[in-house]
């Protein structure tokens, strides 16, 4: 698409699931009342992938902005709320074995400044509480199984996400898509034709059609039909900084009481998530095929969630870690897996398949299709992945654990770190100021101040101290006392839902 190009007209989107309905509706409630056809074509025998089940707070804006209620579509995908991830094993410094990565609340307004001036006094050998578990209202949420939605007489907003069902919340989002005028076509999508100037032309079905459109969207997930086979966009591996390309997945029951909350754990050659629905667990490995089998590695998992005996099977995946060159490439978007893959260690991927199509749509509204534009957007697209890339490398790089070489060789990997994260590292190390690093960086946008004091902190990047001295006086109290009134504002997160259902 060249800087002459009219604004299109008819786009065709190249797969379903979470990424392509997600974008469908998104850009159906923007574009088709201008006259944009939108027609989604769907294969009838690709799966969802459903790695992970998780998101950021992003996918609550992303409701919200289209009007649509969590009484709407929550019960519809057996959603569950989210107030963070909590990380096990990450770290063997002893008071430091876990640590919890909250959500934001107003309420951290009161309590962050606390939490890192402790940082610092514990960077100059200090014997105070440096973990950031008990700073934060979300984690406070997360130990007492609480939903993250306040009594109206509290004044204080919550940020959170959701743990869900990918397929049905693909089948949800269809839906209202649908009822916006999205068209949907069973189909399977071979190959795409290109045109003199080099854009792609059409698109050939398995039942012999060919299907013309002025602009083309590649939901086709790592097949990346159109922006890989069809454009031959190069593509940026991350397999220097992230060692893993391997995941499992398999389902065990659920109990009486859900937690808000991911977990990540470590295990030998990864680490494995426990994600809470209504009706399930989902359970996985991501792991790195060049340290243990894919056989190992499900009897690790199984061992670890209690299925050995078990005839429930378990899912395989291979990952692809890393993104294109130009996610925005001549007439094609792509969106989702087509475009990149970080693996589902912070549940970014959907929050990356947000951005990737709101940006965009900014460029469509304005009908700015110049070669500049391209090069802009592409630019803040990469920022987004690696600056996402960064933050995950950083879990490798601060873990302790010695107990296989994949974790040594994940602490070793000076391949794995980025320049960006080398400033972040040793902003750390020194005790320096790390607020005023990250907004040097500007990269706030893609992880806040909490979230890297968080990590930093809760692995225990510490000089060793001695214990604090027997009867040592708990400054904190209060504070406790604080988070304990404050929580006394929600409600069991079971009985929440269940209203809902």
């Amino acid at each position: 698409m060249n800087a002459n190009s009219a604004p299109p007209k008819k786009i065709l989107i190249v797969g379903g699931g979470s990424a392509g309905w997600m974008t469908a509706l998104m850009y159906g409630e923007s574009l088709i009342k201008t006259g944009v056809e939108i027609t989604v074509l769907e294969s009838p025998t690709v799966g969802v992938i459903g790695v992970g089940e998780g998101s950021t707070p992003a996918l609550k804006r992303y409701f919200d902005a289209l009007g649509i209620a969590e009484s709407e579509w929550m019960a519809e995908c057996n959603a569950t709320y989210k107030t963070g991830i909590a990380f096990d094993g990450w770290s063997t410094k002893p008071g430091y074995e876990s640590y919890f990565h909250p959500f934001a609340t107003m309420v951290d307004n009161l309590t962050l400044p606390t939490f890192i001036e402790n940082i610092h006094a514990r960077q100059r050998g200090a014997h105070v509480d440096a973990r950031p578990n008990r700073y934060f209202l979300s984690s406070r949420l997360s130990d007492d199984a609480l939903a993250p939605k306040a009594s109206e007489n509290f004044p204080f907003f919550t940020t959170y996400g959701y743990h869900f069902d990918a397929a049905l919340l693909g089948q949800f989002l269809h839906k209202k898509a649908a009822a916006l005028g999205v068209k949907h076509k069973v189909c399977h999508v071979t190959h795409a034709t290109r045109d003199a100037q080099g854009d792609i032309a059409a698109v050939a079905t398995e039942e012999g059609e060919l299907l013309a459109a002025d602009f083309f969207i590649d939901c086709s997930g790592f097949s990346a039909l159109l922006i890989g086979k069809a454009l031959e966009t190069p593509f940026v591996s991350y397999a220097d900084n992230l060692l893993n390309d391997s995941a499992i997945a398999m389902p065990t029951e659920i109990g009486a009481r859900i937690e808000p909350k991911t977990v990540s754990a470590a295990m030998k050659f990864g680490w494995a998530w426990q994600i809470p629905l209504t009706n399930r667990y989902g359970n996985g490995y991501v792991y790195s095929s060049a340290f243990v089998s894919a056989d190992q590695a499900e009897t690790e998992l199984r061992a670890k969630i209690g299925t050995l005996e078990s005839d429930t099977p378990a899912r395989h995946l291979k990952m692809k870690l890393g993104r294109v060159a130009k996610h925005w490439n001549r007439n094609c978007l792509a969106v989702g897996l087509s475009q990149g893959f970080l693996e589902p260690l912070e549940a970014t991927a959907l929050y990356l398949t947000q951005m990737t199509a709101a940006i965009f749509l900014l460029f469509l509204e304005k009908g700015d299709f110049s070669e500049a534009a391209q090069q802009a957007y592409n630019q803040q697209i990469h920022d987004y992945f690696d600056g996402h890339r960064d933050y995950i490398v950083a879990h490798y790089k601060t873990n302790t654990r010695t107990d296989t070489e994949y974790w040594r060789t994940n602490a070793g990997n000076l391949n794995g770190v980025s320049d960006s994260l080398k400033h972040i590292f040793q902003t750390w190390i020194e005790g320096g100021d790390l607020v005023a690093e990250l907004r040097r960086q500007d990269i706030e946008r893609y992880y806040p101040i909490l979230s890297w004091h968080a990590l930093l902190a809760g692995m225990g990047t510490f000089p060793d101290v001695a214990p604090a001295p027997a009867g040592a006086a708990d400054m904190l109290a209060p504070m406790d006392d604080f988070m304990r009134r404050c929580a006394l504002n929600f409600r069991d997160h079971r009985t929440v839902l269940e209203s809902m259902g």
